[in-house]
């Protein structure tokens, strides 16, 4: 299976060397590598690895656990093969190519650019926040009027049902922590209350890790793109289907 495997290190000669090394040990076949932070000294890096069904992940986090300065954030199960940021540009085509269908192709490509579990769009009241600060169900049905509960716009194929939210207003894009050891990033369209929600789960003996701040900024990017493109039909998604 695909792992995502991500550690805080020693940004210093012979680090990434050595966690690379203690992967290979552990049996994990690293396909990839994607340095998300430098800052004071320390990197927060991502690495793709082939793990073997047979082995137990314990193994492997007490190798990583053994090397000085090496910190675990989080090993969970990636979908598909490992994406890079030119996979964006190719995502934006496709949602420019078939606009009607634009939204949902968003929504159903993000869980596999960030090794997520799921996305949806959801349309969140300008008022939901006042009104509760517990996680609700959405209703599956489009249409939203003031004082109304959120809806799901499009939710991807491993979305749960019904879908529960944390309370993610005000609007802006950010990472969340919510029920359930399930970490979200959230980023809004600008248009009708829409908003794009990207989780992980954790997983038995997987501990998923948050989204990174720059994993957050590359989804409030594809938003902000995504809203440029399909424009006014952001807005159609707010309005039921009876009308």
């Amino acid at each position: 299976m695909l792992l995502r495997v991500r550690v805080t290190l020693p940004d210093r000669p012979g680090a990434l060397g050595q966690v690379a090394r203690t992967l290979g040990v552990a049996g994990a076949d690293i396909v990839q590598v994607v340095v998300l932070e430098r800052l004071g000294g320390r990197a927060v890096d991502d690495f793709s690895v082939v793990w073997p069904g047979a082995n137990r992940v314990e193994r492997l986090l007490a190798g990583l656990a053994a090397i000085p300065g090496v910190q675990v954030d989080g090993v969970w199960k990636a979908i598909g093969a490992p994406v890079s940021g030119g996979h964006d540009a190719e995502l934006l085509a496709q949602v420019a190519a078939n606009p009607a269908d634009g939204l949902a192709t968003l929504v159903d490509a993000v869980p596999g650019l960030l090794a997520a579990d799921w996305a949806a769009a959801a349309i969140v009241p300008s008022d939901w926040a006042a009104r509760s600060g517990a996680p609700r169900p959405l209703p599956a049905e489009p249409g939203l009027s003031l004082g109304a509960e959120p809806t799901v716009a499009y939710a991807s194929w491993r979305a749960p049902t019904p879908l529960q939210l944390p309370e993610i207003t005000p609007l802006r894009a950010r990472p969340l922590a919510g029920p359930e050891s399930t970490h979200y990033a959230i980023a809004p369209f600008g248009r009708a209350g829409l908003v794009l929600v990207v989780a992980r789960t954790d997983e038995d003996e997987l501990p998923a890790a948050a989204f990174h701040v720059t994993e957050v900024d590359r989804v409030a990017q594809l938003v902000r793109a995504a809203a440029v493109i399909l424009g006014d039909r952001l807005d159609a998604a707010a309005v039921p289907s009876a009308l």
